[in-house]
């Protein structure tokens, strides 16, 4: 087990305790005060390792490989790396009952990424304020970490809020408030942003696999419909052509409008389910299931989550002296006529895990359910939980105790992989649930929240699609998770006229066949928290022209979209226009005119190895028996695995699924492609699309020739391989 290492300057005590070389965990608190962790070390949001490597220190220094720290008589830490550079220097640091107050020195030349959703307009944050406090479409996501462009990143250990400024009061000073009122951070040291991010993770928790079928389309129904809407439109989706697993249902499905209690239940008027048709074939969700749909409902919640997290830790720890809140019991007043204690809060019930009145809705057939932003977005100025906290402490909290209680019960549950979808979080979200962009709308600034909360490691992320422009029907079918609400409204494809309903199964098309290269690539960031949808800026950290691009990102690693604005940049490199098939040279910003019958750009990375899959309305509705693999290759040796399990279990943990590696090179005079067949692998049949300037003499497989095709328009060669 690590232990901290403390001394003692200017009144303070300073902590000090290396997790690992490159992690570093500083702590400064009032000399007689007592040392504690956050709730989030608590409630294990943050989780740090039992083993550390060899540190060195003396009475006012430490050091590992690759950081050293030294504190000065006025409580003052200088942090540097292994080359000797200054990382982080202290210029200030007070502490009052009311908050914890630092300042650092920020070199000339340094800026900073991170905060997730605090501002949709910008990724860099040099000369702005930065307030983490979990609100209501101003700020849904915040988080208090971001990363250096110096090699370093830095977490604020709270649940407080927490407010930054970065250069905006001075112009070389950086500095932030913290209302827990002590200064406890951890200090990363990474070479690049997506180390930094990894590193991140590696504290927090990686992103969980949802279902396969969680990236196909989601349609949401208006809140008026009722069943036979509902089954409507879901027949239309089918008649229509238009791919689409997941048929959602906003607040109208409850009997009562926005209801937290635990009585909530299916509306009599809309949704007439008796409980003796619960089991029964003939109801309406019966019927979306034969269709191949899975349901979603809304949900609102002011349930007191904090209850059920003591009860775990009590099991934990089987400390009988570790229960839940204080003892509200005991304090109640009683008299002669009255004995049981009263509870401002009348919704809750402590003893009863929040996730144990879903449990009826799950067993009609509810895959999953929208967490809106009520309740917890709200700030509660008056309410003492049950933990003994008040919402100083719990507001940024609750949001990640509503997710990791709805991941943990509906996996329990069902023994099936959950998704979990709500727009708000706090240190950690990327570990438990996805998200959309609340009541911000499908246009162009929403994709700025989004590749904020990416440069955190998020990776389930989507909006409300513009379902009535060209541009956002583009930008809301390439997204990691594409949804059509419909709210109050009539946002159905085909209520949007012939052209902008052409456009929708165009792109739900492409969707489903991409679905394959989707999924593998979010299996890839279970492991490394590399977003789906990734910042041009993490992916060409080095490139200065693309840290202020907010029109573009890169789904997965080889395709790069563009949205609503003609003007693109492209990174250095080659790439081709997907529509047209033209190779462009990368390396500047072109103006560009997307063609009739589409909203925005489409590019291929150079180096890219993109599988397609066959259309399906649903996901599983036919075996992927045959993948066509898009390849562009490029003189560096590339490679993709390919992934493939039942799409809903948890068996993959233990090594249920396929992993097809495929790799390409162009090796000059010959252009080498490698595919190695995996018995579990549903794929037969192997079409082969590559991008090449000029056609081949010949093609060889396996030491044969191989028939082919070559389209001189779209200068690609065409072959299968069985």
């Amino acid at each position: 087990m690590t232990t901290y290492t403390e001394t003692t300057a200017c009144g303070y005590n300073v902590a000090v305790r290396f997790l690992t070389d490159a992690i570093v965990r500083v702590q400064i608190y009032p000399r007689y005060g007592e040392f504690s962790d956050s709730a989030l070390n608590r409630y294990h949001f943050i989780k740090e390792p039992d083993e550390a490597g060899a540190i060195q220190q003396t009475p006012h220094s430490w050091s590992s490989a690759e950081l050293a720290l030294s504190c000065d008589g006025n409580a003052l830490l200088n942090i540097k790396d292994a080359a000797g550079d200054t990382l982080l220097e202290m210029t200030s640091v007070k502490l009052t009952k009311k908050a914890a107050y630092v300042s650092f020195k920020a070199q000339e030349d340094e800026d900073w990424v991170g905060f997730s959703d605090l501002t949709r307009k910008r990724l860099y944050h040099r000369g702005h304020k930065a307030v983490c406090w979990v609100s209501n479409v101003a700020s849904y996501l915040p988080v208090p970490f971001f990363m250096s462009t110096k090699g370093y990143s830095v977490l604020v250990n709270s649940t407080h809020c927490v407010v930054f400024d970065m250069c905006e009061a001075e112009k070389d000073t950086f500095s932030w408030k913290d209302e827990r009122a002590v200064l406890d951070f951890y200090l990363i040291r990474n070479d690049t942003f997506k180390d930094g991010i990894r590193k991140y993770t590696d504290l927090t928790g990686r992103p969980k696999l949802p279902p396969e079928w969680s990236f196909g389309l989601w349609y949401i129904c208006r809140t008026q419909a009722n069943d036979a809407e509902v089954i409507n439109d879901a027949v239309n989706f089918r008649r229509e052509k238009i791919p689409c697993d997941l048929i959602g249902l906003e607040p109208g499905w409850m009997d009562v409008n926005y209801d937290t209690t635990l009585d909530k239940n299916w509306s009599k008027q809309r949704f007439p389910l008796p409980d003796w048709q619960k089991k029964g074939v003939h109801t309406f969700i019966k019927a979306l299931q034969r269709m191949g749909f899975h349901l979603e409902l809304w949900m609102c919640n002011d349930y007191d989550l904090s209850y059920e997290e003591e009860r775990k830790i009590a099991a934990e720890t089987k400390d009988e002296e570790d229960k839940p809140g204080p003892a509200f019991d005991e304090l109640a007043e009683m008299d002669l006529h009255f004995t049981e204690p009263q509870y401002m809060d009348k919704i809750t019930k402590k003893d009863e895990p929040w996730f144990e009145h879903l449990k009826k809705f799950v067993d009609w057939g509810a895959d999953f359910f929208k967490q809106d932003g009520a309740w917890q977005v709200c700030t509660h100025p008056d309410r003492l939980y049950g933990n003994g906290m008040t919402d100083l402490e719990m507001h940024n909290l609750y949001p990640m105790l509503y997710s990791r209680q709805m991941w943990e019960g509906f996996a329990q549950y069902t023994n099936r992989r959950p998704v979990v979808f709500t727009p708000s979080g706090w240190v950690g979200f990327q570990s438990w649930c996805g998200t959309w962009t609340g009541d911000t709308g499908g246009r162009l600034d929403t994709l700025g929240a989004m590749l904020n909360t990416a440069m955190l490691g998020h990776c389930w992320a989507t909006n409300d699609m513009e379902v009535m422009q060209p541009e956002g029907i583009h930008f809301g079918y390439l997204q990691p998770w594409s949804q059509i609400n419909s709210w109050t409204y009539f946002r159905m494809p085909w209520t949007q006229g012939d052209k902008l309903l052409a456009m929708h199964k165009y792109y739900a098309n492409l969707r489903s066949q991409l679905i394959p290269y989707i999924y593998s690539s979010a299996y890839a960031s279970t492991h490394t928290a590399e977003p789906l949808m990734r910042p041009l800026t993490l992916e060409y950290q080095d490139d200065k022209n693309c840290r202020d691009v907010l029109n573009e990102y890169l789904l997965g690693r080889d395709l790069l979209v563009a949205i609503y604005k003609h003007e693109i940049y492209l990174p250095k490199g080659l790439w081709k226009d997907y529509w047209t098939g033209q190779f462009i040279e990368g390396g500047r910003t072109i103006n560009y005119d997307w063609p009739e019958g589409r909203g925005g750009a489409l590019f291929i990375r150079e180096g890219a190895i993109i599988p397609f899959g066959p259309i399906m309305q649903y996901r599983h509705e036919i075996p992927l028996s045959k993948v066509q693999l898009y390849l562009f290759p490029s003189t560096q040796n590339t490679s993709f695995q390919l992934y493939e399990d039942d799409g809903v279990s948890f068996k993959y943990l233990d090594g249920d699924f396929a992993l097809t590696n495929i790799t390409v090179q162009d090796q000059g005079k010959n252009i080498a492609v490698s595919i190695d067949f995996v018995p579990k692998s549903e794929v037969k049949e192997w079409e082969l699309v590559l991008a090449l300037p000029n056609g081949p003499k010949d093609v060889i497989c396996n030491g044969k020739a191989t028939a082919a095709t070559w389209n001189e328009a779209r200068q690609e060669l065409n072959c299968t391989i069985v």
